[in-house]
């Protein structure tokens, strides 16, 4: 089985359905397999249809996505829970105090991936060596402001601002999966 990574939003149907499909796409021959949930969503809502029209962009259709209110089990589940903002970090971590060490910001975890050493697998798969490895390198990383960990939500808004959020959650992604590779 593979190690999967949870994306969290607010309501599951913009942010983290976007880094779900992006991750998706971004880390395909990774043995990771990649979800979304939303602290506040409600249960079975389609994507946005601006953030379905970047879904779409990674070759996968995004018609079938249904939105999924966070659970305990999810957090649980993830070998890697990253979030829109703090504030969803803080809600993960008071919903499942274990993921503490393995929760953070999309933004965060991106700088941190960057600053990684070597992944060490003994003892763990590509993925977890590899959120280990980064949350090894918070020693490293200076303190950031709100604006600068969280993902600007594009909701009310047109279709560039979807797609610069998308590039955001990209170039997050992309020291993100040159660092579970390294770990693979």
């Amino acid at each position: 089985m593979a190690d999967r990574i949870l994306f969290v939003c607010h309501a599951n149907l913009c942010r983290s359905p976007m880094a779900e499909y992006l991750a998706g796409w971004l880390l395909a021959k990774l043995p990771v397999e990649v979800a979304s949930a939303g602290t506040a969503a409600v249960d079975g809502r389609s994507m946005h249809p601006y953030a379905a029209e970047v879904a779409a962009g990674t070759g996968r259709d995004p018609a079938a996505f249904r939105s999924r209110a966070l659970t305990v089990g999810q957090l649980a589940d993830a070998a890697l829970v990253l979030t829109a903002t703090r504030r969803q970090r803080a809600a993960c971590v008071s919903l499942a105090p274990a993921a503490l060490h393995r929760t953070f910001t999309l933004r965060q975890f991106g700088r941190l991936a960057g600053l990684a050493d070597a992944p060490d697998t003994t003892d763990a798969g590509a993925l977890r060596a590899a959120a280990r490895a980064a949350a090894q390198a918070r020693g490293r990383l200076q303190p950031t402001s709100t604006a600068e960990d969280d993902l600007v939500d594009p909701i009310g808004g047109t279709p560039a601002d979807f797609r610069r959020c998308a590039q955001e959650i990209e170039r997050s992604l992309t020291p993100v999966a040159a660092l579970i590779d390294a770990a693979g």
